[in-house]
Order: structure tokens, then C-alpha cells, then sequence
């Protein structure tokens, strides 16, 4: 195994990027099988760097830092002139690399090639993870899936090639556990176009979900702007033990917080409780941050995250993160802005649901509060895996309850399916036996792919609206998210409970406390379940699925065709008239939760995400609409009739009718899909007028030219009726902190004005005047 480091002028020569201060590292692993040009090389922070700018921000705020702080600051554009105040300032950034999903990818690389560059300015790659259905199982899914999607894949890796952008082909495996194998790793700076990016904090790494615009600028050489985040501390202590796993810590932290409890901050791991869970286990508790709101989670460097570098070949790395620890844990009597506190010795498995991350409950009572709300015991499907628990321990501690009931001659009494996080991770659990003892127990193992956990699942054992329940180790549990069966229960927890309940056949099942039956009619309880934190032997990497670009792919070309119905050239939006948006209609006033999700659905709408046209006809299909609480149901107030919200939204656009949507709390949460935002300013939109937003919603709609502005009083949400007319008022003096209003003109002649709060800094109102900041991207070359 070698590991190295490459100069910048080094790095220009190998890769053709333009000059850059960080230093870049290529971890090869010695053992495996497959290519050395599997490892592309992975943007490494140069530890004197960040120590450099360490030091001046700490001097300037004479204070210590947080490990977050540490990681942040230390990428500043500017450590010496940089504003820095939580919560306030804006802060230009240098991360070290970008991550892409191929769903976004399609248009994050549509938009980078609108830039007009030649090529990428940090060290980026595309993983195609999204758009493979769950099926019939992993061979055979993959299969279909690079023949349906075919145009999309070619596309991507042509981009790939001649961007300078590494591609994972389909089959490699989900993107945030790659990056973990691969990129990962104390002190770097890493965004992703996913909204569950921060999966690599488990690492000790900033990792962050963004939308594509976001990653064309760190892409194009531009800083990335990121608001100041607070810092949550959760204090841990004690040791897991028993049936408590790590996805434990944050389902109660979710139940804690709620969904937008940690929006605007970072949530950062401490405490001597720390060292009893695995680096894959801190993994699965900084992914569902992204649940709560959180910019990103992170946990200190230990040894659990040195072996873990070891033992995927970086052991390089590890050793200098061990030089430089100092940098990569908090600072002693560092100050965070909020602190809980849990004692992991106490802490009870936990099943979260339905319908939402954060409704908590301890495995011990879910039996008596579905049957006390009337949700379905039986349990349909039993699912595990996925880019939040797929690690081998995942695997590992799974197996060992399958095993115990193949043991007693009982197989799973609900279908049961297991996803690889990947293909490292699927070949390895084939060579040790796992795979196997998940099959036997009833199990089908899907493909290296994010499968039913985004809604690519071909689900057939029951209705459309039939009521029914679902257990999963996933991380996120909308309505209608997993299977587009808006009466589909489902409930997150961790694989062991899930294989648990999957085997009991129904929620009102106690593992720590009830026994299952025999066959024979014996009864048993199951022991808590054990598993390796890491395989006794290497990892098997499994089959070679890297493409790494050439080092000039200036005379490649990316061909899109003009009538294909997945992929289109962008068309820059129009500039700010420089007048105030006068008379925009309501489209939709929104009732309750909108997720982007109900915003923009995913599902079968996956294959289009490279065609912004196409993919607008599905635009807040799934929002509640306060008018008549029906779904895709409003009001054309130009012919009184009724129809779907695109349809309608399009002969506003037709009709050359402006409009604005008008929403409740934590608009735009979960998904990092900047779709969400392209497709309302494609079809007319200008404004979104909510009581708040999530954090990656409200900036991409910034990116696309769009203004998200919420009620300076929420209860002026209630004043607005879904047949209204608004103008924005104030534009023409539009300033960072400076309130603009809303000009309400109800159909009965009346009217009132109501104040409007926004972030926007000076950056980006010009992406508001410009169009876009894509826009005002062109403009400054």
C-alpha cells in the first residue's frame, strides 16, 4: 500500500486543474483486485494549511474552537479578513472536493457545461447510485437498470471524461459510503450534491449536502458561500451495549430536536461515550443529521477512525491524522450553543415513525402506540441497508439474529430485502457468509444502490392506498416516500430490529423481552445481536467499477440529443426586470409539511431529473393544497376551473402570469434536489413566501433567481387566501437585512400589507438581479 501526496504544480500537470493551495493524496490499496485506476486521487487537506488558518482565526477571536470551527475556518478564502459570527456572516469557502449522485449529477453537470469551463477546479466525481429499481433482485436489477438508463449513463461518463470528473458506473455502490471507502477523512472539506453528504462526518471530515448549482461553483474555482453555522454539542457518554446501536443515538437526537431543530448548525459528537461506536456507526449518525436540519454532523478523530482508515488502505492517512490530532478534535472548554447530553449505557433501541424522522419511540412501547393510533401491526416488509446502515458491522449484527432464527428453523414472517452500501461491501459479506444467512432467513439482496429508500422500488404486495407497515434502516420516512403509497406506514430503526420485527412479523415485538415460536413449538428469545466492526481479513473490493478521466479531454465530446425525452440543454432565465414583482398570483397556498418530496417527487420521476421540462410536470404534486385539502388539485383563477399544479402553472407561464407559493414551517425539507427550485422558476415562479425554510432549500431557490422570504409575523401566513394577488414591494432598495413587503389584494376588492424577512448578502442579490447565479457566473468571466 502506497500513499502520496502531490504538489499543486504536480497536481496541474497530472490533472489539468488550474492552482490550487491544498495538497492531494492517492490511497492504493496494496491487496485488492482490482485497477490502480480505481483510486482516483482524493483531495487531502494540506494539515499545515489548515493549521495556518487555525491559528489566525483562533488569534483573531481569541477563544477556543470547536472541531467543526476548526474544519470550517480552516478552509476559509480569507482566515485573515473573514468576517465570523455564528449565525450571521456569510463565509467564503475552499472545499477540497465535490460528490454527485447521477440524479443531480445530470444537472450539475448541465449547468458547469452552460459555465463555458473547460474543465473542473477541484478534484470531483459522479456516482451512479439512484436511478437502479428494486425489482427482482441485485443481477438482475442492474441489468435493466444500464439498459433503461442507458442515454443517461453515457451521457455522464462522456461529461465525466471531459470535465475531469471521476465516474463511478452503476453497480459501484451508493455514493456517501464511496466516498467513506475512498475520499473521506479527517480535516477535509467535502460537498456533496445529496442531501445525506454528511455521512463522511463519521470520518472526521465536514461533509455537506448542497444542490448543483452549489457544486458548479466549488466545480468553476469560486468560493462557496456557507452562513456561519452554530455548533450543537451532544455529550456522550457512557457505552453501547445489547440491542442499542448507533442509529440509536440519532433517533433520539431526531426525537429530540425535531426536523428543523438543527437547521442552521452544525451538531457536533463528544464526550468519552464516543469510543464505544464504530467509524461506520458515527457514519450512520451523521447521514440522518440531515433529518433534523443540520448543516452537517461530525465526530472527533480516534482510534476507531484510524483502524477504519487502515483497513481501506489509507493507513498513510491515519498516520498523519495522528500527527496532527490536535486539529481534529475540539478544543477543551470550547463553547457550543447548545448541549445535550446522552448517556449511552441508558439509552434503549429506538423506532422512529411513521411518516416522519422524528416521532420517536422506544422499541419496547411502538406495540401499544400503533395500536392506541390505529396503525397496522403486521409487518409487510422488513427492509435493510441502504447509504445509512449498510456497513459490514450493519451486516454483520443483522446476520447474527437471521442466524439465530434459521437456527430454531424460522425464516422471516415479512418480506425482506437487504441493500448493499457497496460493491466493496457486497463482495465482502458474499466471501464471509453473510449474504447467504440473509437469504436463507427469506431475504432478497437488491443491487449496490439506493433502491427503496428513494422510491425505486417496484413494490407489488399490496394496493396503491391500501394500509399497511413497513421497517426500515433507512433515514428518511415521508409519506408515500419509499413505495408512492401515501398509506404506507414505515418506520426507521436499526437493521437488527428490523431483521427482528421482519422475522416476529409484526411491531408489537420486544426483542430484549418477548420470545418467538419454534416450529416445534419451542419458545426463545433472541440474544442481542453481535457483529465486526470491520472484517477479520482485507475487504474484498469486488469488481472494478472506476472510470478516472483522462488528463485532457478537451477534444471529447458531450452529445445531448434534442429530442430526448431524459436530457436537455439549459436555457439561461431571465434577468430581474429591476421593478418590483407586481401582481404575482398565488399558485398554491400549502397546508402543513412540504417536503421536497411533495415539491419535487423522486420515484419514477428519477429519469428525468436531466430534463427540466419533463421532470416540471411533476412540480408540488404531492402538496396539500389549503383550499380543499386535496393534492394536485387547485384553482386556475383565470378559468375558475380546477386542475393538476403544474398544469395550471403552466398556463400561467403561457398567459404570461407571474406567481408565488405560499407554505408553513421547514419548507423544503429533507432532499438536497435543486429540481425543487428549478422547477418553479421554470414555470413562472418568482417568489416563495413561507413561515421557514430548511437550509438547502432556501439556497437553492437563491441560486435559481428565485426570492425565498418568510413572514416577519408567521401568523400573516393565515392572511393569505389561495385566490390572492401579491406584489413584492421594496426591490429596487433590496439590502441584506433590510425587510421587503407584500402587497395582498384579495378578490373581494380589500387589501393589506404584510412584512417579508429574507437573508440574501450582497452575492446574492446580484444572483437574484442576474437571473441566476449561474447567470452572474457568465457575467464575471
Amino acid at each position: 500500500m502506497a500513499t502520496y501526496c502531490l504538489t499543486v504544480t504536480r497536481l496541474q500537470l497530472a490533472l489539468g486543474q488550474g492552482a490550487r493551495r491544498f495538497h492531494v493524496a492517492a490511497a492504493l490499496n496494496a491487496k485488492a483486485k482490482v485497477a490502480m485506476s480505481r483510486f482516483e486521487p482524493s483531495s487531502c487537506v494540506n494539515y499545515d494549511q489548515l493549521r495556518s488558518n487555525i491559528d489566525i482565526v483562533r488569534k483573531r477571536l481569541n477563544r477556543p474552537l470547536t472541531l467543526s470551527e476548526k474544519i470550517v475556518y480552516g478552509h476559509l478564502d480569507d482566515p485573515t479578513g473573514q468576517e465570523i459570527a455564528r449565525g450571521r456572516t456569510y463565509l467564503r469557502l475552499r472545499p477540497d472536493r465535490v460528490a454527485m449522485q447521477d440524479a443531480t449529477a445530470q444537472m450539475a453537470m448541465l449547468q458547469f457545461i452552460s459555465s463555458g469551463l473547460p474543465r473542473v477546479a477541484v478534484p470531483s466525481t459522479i456516482h451512479c447510485d439512484h436511478l437502479i429499481e428494486a425489482q427482482t433482485g441485485g443481477v438482475q436489477d442492474l441489468q435493466k437498470a444500464k439498459e433503461v438508463n442507458q442515454e443517461v449513463y453515457s451521457f455522464l461518463a462522456s461529461a465525466g471524461a471531459k470535465y475531469g470528473v471521476g465516474f463511478w458506473k452503476p453497480g459501484s455502490g451508493i455514493i456517501h459510503q464511496i466516498i467513506l471507502e475512498n475520499y473521506a477523512y479527517p480535516g477535509v472539506m467535502l460537498i456533496g450534491t445529496d442531501s445525506h453528504t454528511p455521512n463522511g462526518g463519521g470520518l472526521g471530515s465536514i461533509c455537506i449536502g448542497v444542490g448543483g448549482a452549489d457544486a458548479v461553483d466549488v466545480m468553476a474555482g469560486i468560493p462557496w458561500e456557507l452562513k456561519c453555522p452554530n455548533v450543537i454539542g451532544v455529550k456522550l457518554t457512557g457505552s453501547l451495549s445489547g440491542w442499542t446501536s448507533p442509529k440509536d443515538v440519532i433517533l433520539k437526537v431526531a426525537g429530540i430536536l425535531t426536523v428543523k431543530g438543527g437547521t442552521g448548525a452544525i451538531v457536533e459528537y463528544y464526550g468519552p461515550g464516543v469510543d464505544s461506536i464504530s467509524c461506520t456507526g458515527m457514519a450512520t449518525i451523521c447521514n440522518m443529521g440531515a433529518e433534523i436540519g443540520a448543516t452537517t454532523s461530525v465526530f472527533p478523530y480516534n482510534h476507531r477512525m484510524r483502524t477504519y482508515l487502515e483497513k481501506t488502505g489509507r493507513g498513510d492517512i491515519a498516520a498523519l491524522s495522528n500527527e496532527n490530532q490536535d486539529l481534529l478534535v475540539p478544543d477543551s472548554d470550547c463553547h457550543y450553543d447548545q448541549v445535550i447530553e446522552i448517556n449511552l449505557s441508558e439509552l434503549k433501541p429506538h423506532i422512529n415513525g411513521p411518516f416522519t424522522p422524528d416521532l420517536a419511540h422506544p422499541v419496547s412501547d411502538i406495540g401499544s402506540v400503533a395500536e392506541k393510533n390505529g396503525w397496522p401491526l403486521d409487518v409487510k416488509v422488513g427492509l435493510i441497508g441502504s447509504c445509512t446502515n449498510s456497513s459490514y458491522e450493519d451486516m454483520g449484527r443483522a446476520a447474527s439474529v437471521a442466524k439465530q432464527a434459521l437456527d430454531k428453523g424460522l425464516k422471516s414472517k415479512a418480506q425482506f430485502t437487504i441493500t448493499p452500501g457497496s460493491e466493496q461491501i457486497r463482495a465482502t459479506i458474499e466471501r464471509d457468509g453473510y449474504a447467504k444467512v440473509l437469504r436463507d432467513v427469506g431475504g432478497v439482496v437488491l443491487a449496490n444502490a439506493c433502491g427503496p429508500c428513494i422510491g425505486q422500488w417496484d413494490r407489488r404486495d399490496v394496493k396503491k392506498g391500501e394500509k399497511n407497515t413497513i421497517v426500515t434502516s433507512f433515514n428518511r420516512n415521508f409519506t408515500a416516500r419509499n413505495d408512492a403509497n401515501p398509506a404506507t406506514h414505515a418506520f426507521v430503526t436499526s437493521p437488527e430490529i428490523v431483521t427482528a420485527l421482519a422475522i416476529a412479523g409484526t411491531l408489537n415485538f420486544n426483542p430484549e423481552t418477548d420470545f418467538l415460536t419454534a416450529p416445534n413449538g419451542e419458545k426463545f428469545k433472541l440474544v442481542p445481536p453481535t457483529g465486526d466492526e470491520l472484517p477479520a481479513r482485507d475487504f474484498d473490493p469486488g469488481q472494478d467499477t472506476y472510470q478516472h478521466p483522462p488528463p485532457d479531454g478537451s477534444g471529447l465530446k458531450v452529445d445531448v440529443n434534442p429530442q430526448s425525452n431524459r436530457l436537455q440543454l439549459l436555457e439561461p432565465f431571465d434577468k430581474w426586470s429591476g421593478k418590483d414583482l407586481e401582481d404575482l398570483q398565488v399558485l398554491i397556498k400549502v397546508k402543513g409539511k412540504c417536503t421536497t418530496d411533495h415539491i419535487s417527487a423522486a420515484g419514477p420521476w428519477l429519469k428525468f431529473r436531466g430534463h427540466l421540462d419533463n421532470i416540471s410536470n411533476n412540480l408540488l404534486i404531492g402538496a396539500v393544497n389549503t383550499e380543499n385539502d386535496a393534492v394536485n388539485k387547485i384553482r386556475n383563477l383565470l378559468t375558475g376551473e380546477f386542475g393538476g399544479v403544474p398544469d395550471v402553472a403552466r398556463h400561467y407561464k403561457k398567459h404570461n402570469v407571474s406567481w408565488v407559493v405560499v407554505g408553513d414551517e421547514n419548507y423544503g425539507e429533507g432532499s438536497s434536489r435543486e429540481h425543487a427550485a428549478l422547477e418553479p422558476r421554470h414555470l413562472g415562479g418568482r417568489a416563495i413566501i413561507v413561515k421557514s425554510f430548511a437550509r438547502i432549500h432556501e439556497t437553492n431557490l437563491k441560486k435559481q433567481g428565485l426570492l425565498p422570504l418568510t413572514f416577519s409575523n408567521p401568523a400573516d401566513y393565515d392572511k393569505i387566501r389561495p385566490d390572492d394577488k401579491i406584489s413584492i414591494v421594496g426591490l429596487k432598495t433590496f439590502g441584506p437585512g433590510k425587510p421587503l413587503h407584500a402587497a395582498i389584494k384579495h378578490i373581494d376588492g380589500s387589501s393589506e400589507t404584510i412584512e417579508l424577512n429574507h437573508t440574501f448578502n450582497e452575492t446574492q442579490i446580484e444572483w437574484f438581479k442576474a437571473g441566476s447565479a449561474l447567470n452572474r457566473m457568465k457575467e464575471l468571466q
